[in-house]
C-alpha cells in the first residue's frame, strides 16, 4: 500500500484494488496545494470542516461518505464502495478559538490487509470507547500538532494503550501551513526514542502488510508539494 500526506488530515491510501483519499482540505484557506490526485473514495470526519470535509473538490467522480454520518451519536459500521468503514462520534476541543466545539468522527478500514485508522478532528482526550475504538491498528494517522486537535499528552497516552505498529503524524505545523495555532513536529517527536523514528524524505511511503513492526514505530512524512 502507498500513502501519501497532501498536508493537515489529508492522506491517500492506495492499494491494490482501491485509493482512499482521508479528509481533504481547502487549499487557499490552508496555505497547502491543491489535491490534484483521483480516489475510488473519499473520507470525511465531518461535513462542515473547511479543513477536513471537502470531498467535492476531488477530482473525477468518487464514492463520498461523511463518517460521522455512520457513526451517529456513538458509533456505526457501513460499507462505503468497496470498503468496511467502522466510525465513532468524537469532539472538537473544547475551548475551540472559534468558540463551539463541532461534532466530528474518527473512522478507521482496511486496505490489503492493513488495519488503518484516522482520528478525523478529536479535540479531547479520548474516553474508553474511543480508545478502544483504535486498538489493533496496523496505521494510525495521528493529529500530532497539539491543540486545537487532541492535546500531546493525551494523544500518548492512547498510542500507549492502543499500541498502533505504526504511527504516522498529521495535522502539524509546517512551512506551507497558514494559520500559526498547532506545534511543530518536533514537539510530537520529542516522546518517542530517536531509534523508534523513520522518516520518509518525502510525502510518499510504501507499507508492506508481510513487513510490519512488532512494536510501535513512528513514520514521519513531508507534505506533498
Amino acid at each position: 500500500m502507498r500513502l501519501t500526506w497532501f498536508g493537515q488530515a489529508a492522506c491517500k491510501l492506495q492499494g491494490r484494488d482501491v485509493g482512499v483519499i482521508t479528509d481533504p482540505y481547502t487549499p487557499d484557506v490552508l496555505g497547502y496545494r491543491a489535491i490534484e490526485e483521483t480516489a475510488d473514495v473519499v473520507l470525511t470526519s465531518s461535513d462542515d470542516d473547511d479543513a477536513h470535509c471537502r470531498s467535492d473538490l476531488i477530482p473525477g467522480d468518487p464514492i463520498t461518505c461523511n463518517t460521522l454520518d455512520i457513526a451517529g451519536e456513538g458509533q456505526g459500521e457501513a460499507v462505503v464502495g468497496p470498503l468496511r468503514v467502522r466510525a465513532i462520534a468524537a469532539e472538537e476541543w473544547e475551548h475551540h478559538p472559534r468558540g463551539t466545539a463541532n461534532q466530528n468522527a474518527m473512522y478507521r478500514f482496511e486496505i490489503d490487509g492493513i488495519r488503518i485508522g484516522h482520528m478525523g478532528d478529536v479535540g479531547n482526550a479520548l474516553n474508553a470507547a474511543q480508545t478502544d475504538f483504535l486498538r489493533d491498528l496496523d496505521v494510525l494517522l495521528a493529529l500530532a500538532g497539539g491543540p486545537p486537535t487532541i492535546a500531546l499528552p493525551d494523544l500518548m497516552r492512547a498510542i500507549h494503550v492502543t499500541a498502533p505498529r505504526i504511527v504516522v503524524p498529521i495535522h502539524f505545523r509546517t512551512l506551507a501551513y497558514r494559520p500559526a495555532n498547532i506545534l511543530w513536529i518536533g514537539d510530537f517527536l520529542r516522546h518517542f526514542n530517536e531509534g523508534d523514528v523513520d522518516f520518509a524524505f518525502g510525502p510518499h511511503a510504501d507499507i508492506d502488510p508481510h513487513a510490519l513492526p512488532d512494536r510501535t514505530r513512528v513514520l514521519v512524512l513531508d507534505h506533498l508539494r
